[in-house]
Formats: structure tokens, sequence, C-alpha cells
């Protein structure tokens, strides 16, 4: 028989819909995004490109966390022995996944954070006096350590991940639940409205919430290859952490109470991949205008003779555009068409040709990276691109969305949800509960059609109806089920 021959792209790339997870691994490697080659198994080196793109979205983040009243602040990179083990649930769930560090005899035993709530917790303790001093909301942004042992994947999975953590403290379990819903917010805001990647906000069952948090809600996001992938989520400690570092404060009437505490944790090299699976095609990356690190990219096609006369031509153009990102590609030793796609491989929204034609009438040829469409403008009608600008990220949020409406599918029967997994869909379907009774249930899924419950929605009650699918008895809530990384 002969063998099945993968389909490529005149680009050397391989299909995106025939064969995703090599489009990926090719896609981060030629747009020099990351490499891989210092052979560490789970840590990578993030090139120029992608460090520009990442450095952008954290801008984006920042500054909607402190537009919301967070405050940064710098934490050690490394947490000792006694406070990781202060709470149970939460040491039982990370000390598999710690990285411990070799320390001086007769000093504690440190471990490189794999999340920070047993460093912030006692700050509030220290930080905390009263209720004037409430709330408290910070965060940091950097990397977190964690020791999988499975199979990892460049940004995907990995034993180091570039991330935002938030944490905050409040005085009442109302004021900490109005957090988690103002992080999902904050989810919509950036992730989705800005990055153009829509997601659903599901709180996880119980026995998949974040270890020591009372609830975690996990925004999922679908990957072409039909599988989910865990963005940023939000969880709601109560007062376990702070009852285990005995952080109170005092009330308006003088009362001792334990502070009630939240953690939000967009993890932005993670959220890179969804840019990277959502948007791109098969000529490469298609990045959002508003992250890409060259906005705009102006490739001058010249000869020897007329080549100063096209420089200070590209020259003219780049300056009216003086708000955006804008280069000009003046490299001698390359041709336009070497230009054009190497610009387009790395995602570009926006490329300006100009050569003898376009200086000889004041226009400019304008190719768009997302539906490559080129159209030629005069220089007099510049100001026109604003809109065209705008226009690009809204596409693709657009089409972004149309995927993830089109991927969940209504199932009654098992038979049904099945089929939907196997298509690389999302199902939705009647199930018993997300608490500990629907465990049973929760298993039978895993084992029998290989996927997950992956929660409820978190943003509105979905009412169920009728029994549950898998044992029958009444539904309780509406579940999602899919496959994950």
């Amino acid at each position: 028989m002969a063998e099945k021959k993968e389909k490529s792209t005149e680009k050397g790339l391989s299909e995106k819909k025939e064969n995703f997870s090599e489009w990926y691994s090719q896609i981060i490697e030629r747009a020099e995004i990351v490499d891989t080659r210092l052979e560490m198994k789970g840590f990578i080196v993030v090139r120029p490109w992608g460090t520009l793109i990442i450095e952008k979205m954290y801008d984006f983040y920042e500054e909607e966390l402190q537009k919301k009243n967070h405050k940064p602040v710098i934490m050690p990179s490394v947490i000792s022995e006694a406070n990781l083990k202060k709470e149970s649930d939460h040491v039982q769930g990370f000390t598999p996944e710690v990285f411990w560090l070799k320390t001086e005899k007769g000093e504690d035993k440190l471990a490189l954070r794999p999340t920070s709530e047993t460093l912030f917790t006692p700050m509030f303790k220290l930080w905390i006096r009263s209720h004037r001093d409430l709330p408290l909301k910070l965060y940091q942004r950097g990397s977190v350590f964690r020791l999988d042992t499975k199979a990892t994947r460049p940004l995907i999975r990995g034993r180091e991940f570039q991330w935002i953590e938030s944490h905050n403290a409040f005085a009442t379990k109302k004021q900490a639940e109005n957090q988690v819903q103002e992080d999902i917010g904050i989810t919509e805001t950036i992730m989705h409205q800005k990055f153009g990647i829509p997601f659903l906000p599901l709180k996880r069952p119980t026995w998949d919430k974040f270890a020591g948090a009372e609830y975690t809600i996990g925004s999922d996001v679908i990957m072409p290859d039909g599988k989910l992938i865990q963005q940023p989520s939000t969880h709601l400690m109560g007062q376990k952490f702070s009852k285990a570092f005995d952080a109170k404060f005092k009330d308006e009437k003088g009362n001792e109470d334990y502070l009630w505490t939240t953690a939000y944790g967009p993890a932005i090299s993670r959220i890179l991949v969804s840019v990277i699976s959502t948007h791109g095609d098969d000529k490469g990356l298609v990045l959002p205008f508003c992250i890409s690190p060259i906005q705009i990219i102006i490739v001058p096609i010249y000869t020897k003779e007329n080549k100063e006369k096209i420089i200070a031509y590209a020259k003219r153009i780049k300056n009216k555009f003086k708000k955006y990102r804008v280069e000009i590609d003046e490299r001698d030793f390359y041709t336009p068409g070497w230009k054009f796609n190497e610009w387009e491989l790395k995602g570009v929204p926006f490329r300006i040709e100009i050569g003898e034609k376009e200086l000889k009438k004041d226009n400019l040829t304008l190719f768009l990276r997302d539906d490559r469409k080129k159209e030629l403008l005069s220089l007099r009608n510049i100001n026109k691109l604003d809109k065209y600008f705008e226009e690009f990220d809204n596409r693709l949020k657009k089409n972004a969305e149309k995927i993830l409406k089109n991927s969940i599918i209504n199932c009654k029967t098992k038979e049904e949800i099945k089929k939907v997994i196997k298509e690389g869909k999302i199902a939705k379907t009647n199930f018993c509960s997300i608490e500990k009774e629907g465990i049973k249930c929760a298993e039978y899924v895993e084992k029998e059609i290989n996927a997950d419950i992956r929660g409820i929605l978190a943003t509105k009650k979905e009412i169920s109806s009728g029994n549950c699918v898998i044992c029958n008895k009444p539904a309780k809530e509406i579940v999602y089920i899919g496959r994950s990384y």
C-alpha cells in the first residue's frame, strides 16, 4: 500500500487543516517565535519576534489590571518549604510538580515557585490590619516553574512559562466573588476583544478545581485540532489560605475575621499559542494589528538606478504613519518576492509595496495579510488606511467567534457525544452534577468517550431539563464536554 503523502504549501509548511500539530511546530520555528535547540525538556528560548509579541500582550493586560486598581509587585522566584506546605490541599496538588533547590545546611528548603498564593498571603498578613486597607489588589509578571512529567510542547505545555498572576484580598465573600467575575471580564476585554480569541468561561467540576481553591473558572479556547486549551483561570480561594497563614483584619466594628482571597492567572506565553493557532494560515502567522511588533512593513522595489528616489519615497510614506509601528525593508541581498514571503510568514498585518509605477503617480500598493487582497491607493487618500487598521482585528475576531460557535453541538445521547468529540467539537449536554456525586459519570466520559467534563457556563445560568445523559438521573447542570491539552 502506498504511504500517504502529507499535504504541504509552496513554502513547505504542512497544511493547517491536514496536520495541525506539524503545522504548529513548523510555524513557531520558521516564524522565529521560539528556539528549542538548547535541548532541556520543557524549557525554550523565546526569540526576539516572539518576545516582542509577548511584550505587547503584557502591556495590554497590565494596563487593564491597573485600570481595575491592581498594583504591580515583584515577588521572589522561590518559596520556602514551610510556606508551601501551609495549606494542605494546595501542597498535595503542587508538590509533585515542584523544582526543589539545593540550600545551605541549616537553611529552609526552597522551591521554584509553581504559583504564588503562599508568597502573597503571608504579605497580606503583614500589610493588612483593618478594613481600611481593603481591598488590596496586587499582581506580578514573570516566570513560574512546574516539574511537568508529561510530554511537553513549546508554549503549550512547559516547565517554565510566562504569565501574570493577580492575588487579591477582600473583607467579604461577595466582594471576592465580584472579583472573580471582574477577572472573567478582563479576559473578555483583552484576550477576546483585543487579541481576537473567544472563549468559554467554565466553572470547573469539583474534582478539577485549582488545588486549594473553593472553585475555579477556566477560560477554554478551541484549537484547530478540536482540542480545548485552558487560558486565563480565576479562583475563589475563600479563606483557606488566610486561615493557613492567620491573615486577619478588623472590620468596622472592631471584630477580627480572616481575609477572603482570589487569584487570577493569564499565562501570556500560552495565550500566544491561541493567537498563533486561531489566526494563522497556510502561509504562516496572522498577527492582530494591536500586538504585531511591526504593523506595517514597507517593501521598496527598486533597481540600482532608481534606488535612491524609491527609498526616499518609502521614508516619506513612513513619516505619514508616525503613530504606528512601521519599518522599511531595505535589505539589498533579498528579492522583493522573498521579502513578501518572509513578512507573510511572520504575520505582519499590512504590507506596502512601492516601485517606479507607484512613485510616478504618488500611489502605493497595499496588501492585507488576512484576506490576501491588494489595493492601489493614492497618497492623497492615506487617511483611509486608519479605517483598514481598525477593521483588521475585528475581522480576525469575527472569524474566530464563528469557529467557536460552530464547534458547540447540543447532544442528547452518549452516541451523539461520541460522534461530536470524534469530529473535534464540543458537546453540550445535560449532566447530573459537577459536585462529588457526578464523579462516576465524569469517569465514564473520560474512559469511554476519551474526553473531559470541562464545566458549566460561569457567566449565566443555563437551565437543564430532563436527565443526565450518562446516568439518567435528574440533571442539575448543562455541561460542556471536550478533549483538552
